[in-house]
């Protein structure tokens, strides 16, 4: 398989995944009671390198302890909340485009990794989770030898 039938196939099972999210319905005013019901989104970046899977989802305002990942075989799930510091009447909104709340976003792992030693970290903002390819389908060059 080639990169770019890799690359195909990882695009494929990360898209493939939930995402809560928070639409508006067509003539309804983004401050209505209704937007309080839905959890807020979360955008990721997924790709690999020759030995990884690598996610990242900017989640500025969130502390590590409102944050949890967990990784199964076949899915890995990031659940958190980012919580206003101040309260603010909804009157006194000018512009309200930053998500306070909870949010979940689970997606498919890629066939191939090693959920077993998954890691995560949180730095500057943004949740790096790395899961390992397994040896077995990790790319590798075979010497060509001359007879």
């Amino acid at each position: 398989m080639t990169n770019d039938q890799n690359a195909d196939k990882v695009n494929r099972l990360f898209s493939s995944g939930s995402q809560s999210g928070n639409p508006t319905p067509k003539n309804q005013p983004a401050n209505e009671e209704w937007f309080s019901e839905y959890e807020g989104q979360l955008a990721i970046d997924a790709y690999q390198t020759d030995d990884a899977y690598i996610i990242k989802a900017p989640i500025a305002g969130v502390k590590k302890e409102n944050l949890d990942v967990s990784i199964t075989e076949t899915t890995v799930t990031i659940k958190g909340a980012r919580k206003e510091e101040e309260e603010i009447k909804k009157e006194n909104y000018i512009a309200q485009e930053c998500y306070w709340g909870s949010f979940t976003r689970s997606f498919q792992v890629p066939e191939g990794a090693d959920t077993e030693k998954a890691t995560a970290v949180l730095k500057n903002g943004i949740l790096i989770i790395r899961i390992p390819k397994e040896a077995k389908s990790q790319a590798r060059s075979i010497n060509i030898k001359d007879e």
